[in-house]
């Protein structure tokens, strides 16, 4: 909700554990309530900047006013709920399908029709070729400056620097090829080259019941 111009596809797992019926209640009530929550949303803003209008000395709100503004400028486009049987490959099938017919709908993603740069391509074959190789360990993270070490060691990209590494991370991070922090300080100088390993460990540490499963040992 805080990103200008957002796409989510809500997904909704376990459709095996309800009837054809119960899965066709389920979604049109979760979009329901995402449609409530949007005009709930749209309306505490409102309220807010109503309240900093109104008040005694506006002038000493001027920076969440802003924020509040620009928060009301960020559309959200929520599109139809896909359910889906985690146990089923052919689910998981129609779930990619239906990811990839969004992604290419130029309404929705204006910038898919944009052509990168040549370096954009060389640097994101490069990683990928680092990422692959037995020197790097399987939780694939790479300190930033050794990665451009690394990068600049190809004979095209030999002239790369940091600033533009940074960009084409930026970018790498957005498709999911690799997954850099750079917001979070003690990460941002981190880069994780395998993001499968991190979806693993997020597996591990944040799951039903653990908590239960943790007071349970003496």
């Amino acid at each position: 909700m805080r990103v200008p111009n957002s796409v989510v596809l809500p997904v909704g797992t376990h459709a095996d554990c309800c009837h054809e019926q119960e899965v066709a209640e389920k979604t049109h009530d979760i979009m329901a309530r995402i449609t409530a929550m949007l005009v709930e949303r749209k309306s505490n803003l409102a309220h807010f900047v109503d309240n900093l209008e109104g008040s005694e000395e506006p002038k000493f709100y001027v920076d969440q006013w802003e924020r509040l503004k620009e928060m009301e400028s960020c559309t959200l486009t929520i599109l139809n709920l896909v359910a889906v049987n985690c146990t089923d490959h052919r689910d998981i099938k129609k779930l990619e399908a239906t990811i990839l017919e969004h992604v290419k709908n130029e309404e929705l993603f204006p910038e898919v029709v944009r052509v990168l740069p040549p370096v954009y391509r060389q640097v994101e074959a490069a990683i990928v070729g680092i990422a692959q190789s037995e020197e790097v360990a399987d939780h694939g993270m790479m300190d930033l400056q050794y990665l451009l070490s690394k990068l600049s060691q190809h004979e095209q990209l030999a002239g790369l620097g940091r600033e533009l590494l940074q960009d084409i991370l930026r970018y790498l991070h957005r498709i999911g090829l690799v997954v850099w922090y750079e917001e979070i300080k003690h990460l941002e100088s981190t880069v994780f080259l395998q993001p499968t390993f991190l979806i693993t460990m997020f597996k591990l540490l944040v799951r039903h019941h653990l908590v239960q499963q943790l007071e349970s040992i003496s």
